[in-house]
């Protein structure tokens, strides 16, 4: 990692050109979330059309989520365990071959699912290793906006990803996209390789083998108290609002009488809040306090929702959920700034591998109880109960975490 004499805090377009290295990842990251984003919009519509089944189309989200997370204590352990260029340019590999595989084949939907699922676990694989890179690249006083610049080119991606879809299917159709997607991970890989050597540290630990890793990773989380308060209460604030994008389509259509415009309007607001959040971040999160901003998240998401309940109109819950995904932006920039701080470089694979599987899992049962309290009640009442659960949640939280940080 190269030094710098600058005394003040680099800004995001400075960082990315005073560390090519990190740039290299960024923009890999991205030409990948771009790819994720074609190929999901691809395989939604094919199984769609293919089997004429809403249940199939929940089945293949449900199989490209839940399936990762489960894996997720090994994943963890693959990035902490082998050089993590090589982790990285090998997912990126693997997943474009069976998104080519997929391309050419089409294949029925107990082998797509079979594939989805091998392709979401090498993403799993990939996820932590770009995270446990980063501080490879920049220095510590640069990780804020290192994380920040990261979060708005991933989420960028994914925003721009279904409009290149919807302009690309006229032409090639769903083969076409998903060859796409599969070359952007090619080129992924590509542009990886142009990273220094990441080999591991080793932990010390007697039992050196993958399990044994795993376990030991999960051991760290549940013993070192701030790491758990931070993955338990972040999780938690998932599992608490993590609704919001079914209840807000039944918010427009059923409580406010409106169209599909509305629909629209109201599920990108939290895609507009969290650009405009990662770029303010970008700039100003190396002044702010990590765990004050990790709280400042928890508290704006939930009690974004709570008062998306209690708007009376499309324009109203558009302006609060955009606010809103200011607190998802500092949720994560400071949960990733504080896990690379606190985290010994031999467990971070390990600690943001078992970290986004269990945010997976509980965004699953957030969808299974959100959707029971939908039917049962009404969209509104299912805001107010969910900001009002994550509320709770963002103060305990913070109890714990001033606790845990002394």
């Amino acid at each position: 990692m190269s030094e710098t004499t600058e005394p003040e805090q680099p800004g995001a377009l400075a960082l990315l050109r005073a560390r090519p290295r990190f740039r290299s990842l960024c923009v890999a990251r991205i030409v990948s979330f771009v790819g994720d984003s074609l190929s999901l919009v691809a395989l939604m519509l094919y199984v769609a059309s293919s089997t004429g089944q809403a249940l199939a189309v929940s089945v293949l989200l449900l199989v490209g989520d839940v399936a990762p997370a489960l894996f997720s204590p090994i994943t963890g352990a693959i990035s902490d365990r082998f050089d993590l260029r090589k982790v990285m340019i090998t997912c990126e590999l693997v997943q474009g071959a069976l998104l080519a595989i997929i391309a050419f084949t089409l294949p029925p939907l107990p082998v797509l699912l079979v594939l989805v699922a091998l392709r979401a676990i090498a993403g799993q694989v990939f996820q932590p290793a770009s995270r446990a890179a980063v501080p490879a690249l920049v220095d510590d006083r640069e990780l804020p906006t290192a994380n920040s610049v990261i979060g708005f080119g991933t989420n960028g991606a994914e925003v721009i990803g279904p409009l290149v879809a919807a302009a690309l299917f006229p032409f090639v159709g769903v083969s076409g996209v998903l060859l796409v997607d599969a070359a952007s991970f090619v080129l992924s890989a590509i542009l990886l390789c142009t990273l220094p050597t990441l080999p591991p540290n080793p932990d010390g630990d007697h039992d050196d083998s993958l399990v044994g890793q795993a376990k030991a990773g999960l051991r760290f989380i549940w013993h070192t108290r701030a790491v758990r308060v931070i993955t338990i209460g972040f999780c938690s604030v998932v599992a608490a609002n993590g609704i919001d994008d079914v209840a807000l389509v039944l918010l427009a259509k059923d409580t406010f009488a409106s169209g599909d415009s509305a629909v629209a309007l109201l599920l990108a607001s939290v895609g507009i809040g969290l650009i405009v959040g990662y770029a303010l971040l970008a700039k100003y999160s190396a002044r702010l306090s990590m765990p004050v901003l990790l709280l400042a998240g928890f508290a704006i998401s939930s009690v974004g929702n709570l008062l998306t309940g209690l708007a009376w109109a499309v324009a109203a819950a558009f302006t609060v959920q955009a606010v809103r995904g200011l607190g998802l932006a500092a949720m994560d920039v400071a949960s990733n700034t504080l896990l690379h701080r606190l985290v010994p470089t031999s467990m971070f694979g390990r600690v943001f591998g078992n970290l986004y599987g269990l945010i997976g899992i509980a965004a699953a049962v957030s969808y299974i109880a959100g959707g029971v309290l939908l039917d049962a009640t009404s969209a509104p009442v299912t805001f107010v109960i969910a900001g009002a659960a994550g509320t709770l949640v963002t103060a305990l939280t913070a109890v714990s975490l001033i606790r845990a940080l002394r």
